[in-house]
This record gives C-alpha cells, sequence and structure tokens, in this order.
C-alpha cells in the first residue's frame, strides 16, 4: 500500500467518524447549553441537573440514528475490508 492510498483510508475514516459523531455531539451541546442557562438564570447549581438531560437527549438521538450510523459504520468496514485485495502488494 502506498502513503497515499493509506492517507486517503485514514481521511475517509475520520471524516466518517465525524459524521457520524456530529448529531450525538451538537445534541448533547445544545442540551448543555440550555441546561446552563438554566442553572444560571434559576441560581441552581445541581450536578445531576445537568448530567441526566444530557444523558437522556444521546439516548435519544442513538434511538433515533443508531440504525444509520450501524448502516454507515457496517458499510465503510465492508469496503474497508473487501479493498484489502487491491492494496497487497
Amino acid at each position: 500500500m502506498d502513503p497515499q492510498a493509506a492517507l486517503t483510508m485514514a481521511q475517509n475514516a475520520l471524516f466518517l467518524l465525524l459524521m457520524i459523531a456530529a448529531p450525538v455531539l451538537a445534541t448533547v451541546l445544545g442540551v448543555g447549553l440550555i441546561v446552563s442557562l438554566f442553572q444560571a438564570i434559576t441560581q441552581i447549581q445541581e450536578a445531576t441537573l445537568s448530567f441526566v438531560p444530557k444523558l437522556i437527549a444521546a439516548i435519544a438521538v442513538f434511538a433515533i440514528a443508531g440504525p444509520w450510523m450501524m448502516t454507515t459504520m457496517v458499510d465503510f468496514i465492508r469496503t474497508t475490508i473487501l479493498s484489502i485485495p487491491n492494496y497487497a502488494i
């Protein structure tokens, strides 16, 4: 395998990682921002108040987008494994 092919494969893997993680990260970031604003307005500094809504939001995103995430990962892994003979020396 030449260095260019390895870099291309690594670039595709990192792009896939970002694409799969983006829905969960964006949702948890949004929920965290809303909870932080709520805590600042009401001056309630409870640790579980910031953790539990983020956990519930992450579970909801995994329930909704989980099949898409899994299908995307399986397709990438299948393509990568099937392309191994093309890169063999």
